[in-house]
């Protein structure tokens, strides 16, 4: 087998100090925090002339990562974060959490909201679908017991 694993998922935001302050909350730690640009990163992204602040976040098993980016040059070019849940594309990360209860009051205060409603599949799970910073689609999911 080729693949290792899954390394990061990226997430574009224009604030990164918030998104950075709401996955600390969630559970995820700030790896570090760093500047990119030249010509190695043009050649991997496209963009000329690109310039990037970038934040990397690990998750308490140390096995994912998701990479905040804050793109300062060239300028956004379209807008995904208020796309329905059955739009094309990237969608959402789905973080699987202790107390959902908790996590949703602490997420709460920094104005995270539930897309409609905390849902019981089954006997298995309690999840649901919240807007986090910026309205990015984020998915919570309690395993119960």
């Amino acid at each position: 087998m080729t693949l290792k694993r899954m390394d990061n998922v990226g997430i574009v935001v224009e604030d990164l100090d918030a998104a950075i302050d709401f996955f600390t909350e969630l559970g995820l730690e700030l790896e570090g925090r760093a500047p990119i640009e030249g010509e190695w990163a043009e050649g991997v992204t496209g963009l000329r002339g690109m310039r990037v602040e970038i934040a990397m976040l690990r998750t308490p098993d140390g096995h994912s990562r998701l990479e905040l980016s804050r793109f300062l040059a060239p300028p956004v070019v379209a807008d995904h974060r208020n796309a329905p849940v059955n739009a094309l594309g990237y969608l959402r990360v789905m973080f699987a959490v202790e107390d959902l209860d908790d996590t949703l009051a602490r997420l709460e205060t920094l104005g995270a909201t539930v897309v409609d409603s905390v849902v019981q599949y089954q006997d298995s799970y309690r999840l649901c679908y919240i807007r986090g910073p910026e309205g990015i689609l984020i998915g919570l999911a309690e395993e119960l017991k």
